[in-house]
């Protein structure tokens, strides 16, 4: 009876054994494949500000500069993707980016996006995600109209995000308010944007660039009861699988950044490693 017992156990043992083994053997390639190395993966996110014929002030970034960092790209193998796409594969809901991604980003809603960055943007096809604080569209002197930007969006090039209400330093504000009153003016700066861009333009504004590129733990407790899924700040290196998903970095250019110094910006060359 032991003899008969001990060999039934055995079968069924090995057919578990066998059974997870064939599980493991039909997972899905890209599944394998992010598990056994998701540290490779690496993207630049690049943000901008305004750009222009001649340099005006420290963030602009001249036309001309600008479509020769495009060109730098094209002629030396990356690829240029939505910002989407490596959020959603950070969150575990798409594939990895391709290799040597880069993403475009523009913060802020300056007419120059409009008038100087959109004819170079529609004659290369790339994406662009614009982060822009309502208050401004259509009432500052230097921002954009929302007529401006509901045609950016329907180029299908322009993703349209957050970048708060109207882009207040939030270490100021703390200072200033009482904690209860600091927290209600948080949450305001959060939902805002999104009930404005959902009706002004159809956007589910889910992603969020830190004003000043100032954000904390409460920040991000806050953000994320908002409905924001994924932050952005000014942090200097590329983001990787390791970065906190309300935290992710990006590199400022400016309109030096050419050569070298635009290079060191971008992922690394990985068969060259």
């Amino acid at each position: 009876m032991d003899r008969l017992f001990f060999r039934i156990r055995s079968a069924v043992t090995a057919f578990v054994f066998a059974a997870i083994a064939l599980v493991v053997i039909q997972q899905p390639s890209d599944a394998r494949q992010r598990q056994a190395a998701p540290a490779s993966v690496e993207a630049s996110i690049l943000l901008y500000h305004r750009f222009g014929p001649v340099v005006h002030d420290e963030m602009t970034v001249r036309t001309v500069t600008f479509r020769g960092q495009l060109e730098y790209l094209k002629q030396h193998g990356y690829q240029i993707v939505p910002l989407r796409m490596v959020v959603s594969y950070l969150l575990g809901k798409g594939p990895a980016p391709p290799a040597r991604s880069v993403v475009i980003t523009v913060d802020d809603g300056h007419a120059s996006v409009f008038t100087e960055m959109l004819p170079i943007i529609t004659e290369y096809r790339v994406p662009v995600t614009l982060f822009i604080y309502p208050s401004a569209i259509s009432n500052a002197s230097y921002a954009m109209k929302w007529d401006q930007l509901a045609s950016l969006h329907r180029t299908g090039l322009f993703d349209i995000q957050s970048h708060t209400h109207w882009h207040p330093n939030f270490k100021t504000e703390k200072r200033r308010l009482s904690p209860a009153a600091y927290q209600s003016f948080v949450t305001m700066q959060f939902a805002k944007p999104r009930t404005v861009l959902k009706g002004k333009l159809g956007v589910d504004a889910d992603m969020l660039a830190w004003p000043f590129g100032i954000y904390d733990d409460d920040l991000i407790t806050i953000a994320q009861q908002s409905g924001y899924v994924a932050g952005f700040t000014l942090d200097r290196r590329p983001v990787t699988p390791r970065e906190r998903i309300m935290a992710l970095p990006r590199y400022l250019v400016l309109d030096g950044d050419s050569g070298r110094r635009f290079a060191s910006m971008l992922p690394p060359d990985v068969t060259s490693r």
